[in-house]
């Protein structure tokens, strides 16, 4: 498979130049049959779409007509949210047969805009093509006529696509390495999880979502997910898995560009895991590794109650509570450790010595995973 960089990030192929003119060609057919005869008139959204369009109306084998218009959303590999206008309509369009070709319908803000720019023009009718779509990312309810590919909410380049203004000329389109570095980060209370998940996230350029930062963000914030969860909270309840897995899943579809993400946390259970392997498959990753960082339970005490003292938590310095915070972890983790071992993923790595050799030890097997 060949791997190309552009800027700092690995792309790898997604849609052949055959495939492609296999899309461009069934949409032709199909807006044809459509049409009937009359003759249409193309608006080409700039600068994403010229080769697609140029492909379509090569395969079109009826009269029509073309013009331009040319949009901008983008920065790097993010949708900014504001559509910028920079080519407008330059042709009377009044009673036409309108056509959008588009490259690719992510958010859908684009699209929005170009219905606003045609609601007052008087066509005949007004269609809406595009190569891509990117439903998980759509957040709008306006018609698209033709789809060729629908794909998943990921960022991708090549065939009119760019990347910072590089890659346009690519007859492929490559999409953001799928082979991500996703790990589920184990450890008990006082192993100092915290702390390497801090130095993974930086070091791997990982996403690092914990359940804990998730669901203070969410109540304090009062989204959706965090009224929700603080109802049944405010009833001694506690929070459905379900409530849980769709705040991970709103965290990893904001970072369609992410090269991998640190699941701290989570999952907690073989249901949560199935959850969540099932929710990556359909984004088309999966997880790469569990890694346990392990250490000896009386190391830990010390530890802890040392921790206390500095902190003056009461509950790190009481042992019998924190012993009590092990045997729940125990309990919990493993059949987990079980079920990502059946998978040949699981990882142990010796927890106990200072910061930068627990830190050496974690990225040797990680680097390891990685191959």
């Amino acid at each position: 498979m060949e791997i190309i960089k552009i800027r700092d990030k690995a792309f790898e192929p997604y849609v052949t130049a055959d495939e492609l003119q296999e899309i461009a060609e069934r949409l032709a057919s199909e807006v044809r049959t459509d049409l009937d005869g009359r003759v249409p008139l193309f608006v080409v959204v700039l600068n994403g779409a010229f080769m697609f369009a140029a492909d379509f109306i090569r395969h079109y084998n009826a009269d029509c007509e073309i013009s331009f218009v040319k949009m901008s959303s983008y920065q790097g590999m993010h949708s900014t949210g504001k559509v910028k206008q920079l080519i407008g309509l330059d042709v009377d369009v009044e009673g036409r047969d309108v056509v959008i070709l588009e490259d690719i319908i992510d958010t859908g803000n684009t699209l929005e805009e170009l219905y606003r720019i045609f609601e007052d023009k008087k066509v005949a009718s007004l269609r809406i093509a595009t190569l891509f779509f990117k439903p998980d990312a759509y957040k709008k309810t306006l018609k698209i006529d033709y789809v060729g590919k629908p794909i998943p909410n990921r960022f991708i380049l090549g065939y009119g696509l760019d990347f910072d203004g590089l890659a346009r000329n690519l007859p492929q389109v490559y999409q953001l390495n799928t082979s991500m570095t996703n790990i589920v980060l184990f450890g008990k209370p006082g192993a100092g999880k915290g702390t390497q998940a801090a130095f993974l996230k930086d070091k791997y350029n990982l996403v690092h979502i914990s359940t804990g930062d998730l669901f203070r963000y969410n109540i304090s914030n009062a989204t959706k997910l965090g009224k929700l969860a603080q109802s049944y909270i405010d009833r001694g309840d506690l929070v459905p898995d379900e409530v849980t897995i769709q705040m991970l899943q709103e965290e990893v579809e904001k970072n369609p560009e992410a090269e991998g993400f640190l699941f701290d946390g989570f999952p907690r259970t073989i249901a949560q895991a199935e959850a969540l392997d099932a929710f990556l498959e359909g984004k088309g990753m999966s997880i790469r590794a569990t890694v346990a960082l392990e250490a000896d339970d009386e190391v830990l005490v010390k530890r802890i109650v040392e921790r206390g003292k500095v902190s003056g938590r009461a509950d790190d310095q009481d042992e019998t509570k924190i012993r009590n915070r092990f045997v729940e972890y125990n309990e919990k983790t493993a059949p987990l450790m079980d079920y990502y071992k059946k998978q040949g993923k699981y990882h142990s790595v010796d927890g106990i010595g200072t910061i930068e050799e627990i830190t050496k030890r974690l990225s040797d097997t990680i680097d390891t995973i990685k191959g």
